[in-house]
């Protein structure tokens, strides 16, 4: 079994900061890089990374890098506060960076720069955005950006098994960024089937709990589902044409979307969700399901999660024949 590591963007940056500082800004003239402390008192979050360079072309500056699961509205204002904060503390320029790792949807449009005018005063940021769906993967063997390796399965022509097990490959060989094999597997099954995974590579979801891309997956996709049932309800409760219908609807609707995404989480965690278990989950209501968002995320086993379950269902019974 593969040891438990840290795979946040700060380790993963410092797994080779030259070649990612260089990759960030397309300046290959960058020869030396430092990371720095970004924690700032009002602006700090576990996905922020402070570099200082040294480039041929433009001397010593600091670039700023975020990188996120999906697109956010509010990463450019924050990004700018961000880069000011830097710029006082060290006394260098700033260039910010903004990596996308999944999309948020086709309508969405990620903007580049944060732009306020009050009073006849202007305030301006441009930020680099990189989106990683857009990024050829051939390009990361092309250009040996081995830490981008892990991203390989959710790159543009990425979902090749071909080139997903070539990704593994390269990765076993690097001592240095091996132990990142884990979330190679883990983006992969966005795109693959799940078995399919499993035969490429050595997989072992336990050790990506620690991760805060894996908590916020959870959160984002529970979110999800309770959007996408809402929308369902409501479209149910039109139908039925009176008011009772609507807040029925709405509120059968919010239950389905989060339960299915516990079906989906339990098969991306262990495989596979049983028909008869998935049954089961469907049977929940509202609180009972936001009872077993923890579990599907922290169960070692499917058993251990089927124990946590039958305990709700219990519960559920007594307070029936109360």
């Amino acid at each position: 079994m593969a040891k438990a590591v840290d795979i946040g963007s700060k380790r993963l940056v410092s797994l080779a900061p030259a070649a990612w500082a260089r990759w960030l800004t397309g300046d290959e003239s960058i020869k030396s890089v430092e990371l720095l402390s970004g924690e700032f008192q009002w602006v700090s979050r576990a996905n922020d990374v402070l570099i200082k360079v040294e480039s041929v072309q433009h001397g010593v500056f600091l670039v700023a890098n975020e990188m996120q699961l999906k697109p956010d509205k509010f990463i450019l204002r924050r990004l700018r506060a961000y880069a000011s904060l830097a710029e006082e503390r060290y006394g260098l320029l700033v260039y910010p960076v903004v990596v996308n790792i999944l999309p948020r949807g086709a309508e969405w449009v990620q903007e580049t720069s944060y732009h306020s005018e009050l009073l006849g005063l202007t305030a301006h940021q441009d930020v680099r955005v990189i989106n990683l769906w857009e990024v050829d993967a051939n390009s990361v063997f092309e250009q040996e950006l081995m830490t981008l390796l892990p991203f390989t399965p959710i790159l543009y022509g990425g979902s090749d098994p071909l080139k997903i097990g070539k990704a593994v490959s390269l990765l076993r060989e690097q001592e240095d960024i091996h132990e990142l094999e884990p979330l190679l597997a883990f983006f992969a099954s966005f795109v693959l089937d799940t078995q399919l995974v499993r035969n490429i590579m050595r997989w072992d979801m336990t050790i990506l709990r620690e991760s805060p891309w894996y908590a916020e997956i959870l959160k984002e996709g529970l979110a999800e589902g309770r959007d996408l049932g809402y929308k369902q309800g409501i479209e149910q409760g039109i139908e039925q044409g009176i008011e009772q219908g609507i807040e029925q609807g709405i509120e059968q609707g919010i239950e389905q979307g989060e339960a299915e995404m516990i079906v989906r989480l339990l098969a991306l965690r262990f495989g596979e969700c049983e028909p008869e278990l998935a049954k089961r989950i469907m049977k929940l209501k509202g609180f009972q399901l936001e009872l077993l968002a923890e579990p599907v995320l922290k169960s070692v086993t499917p058993d251990e999660f089927i124990d946590y379950l039958a305990q709700i269902e219990r519960a559920v019974d007594q307070s029936s024949q109360t």
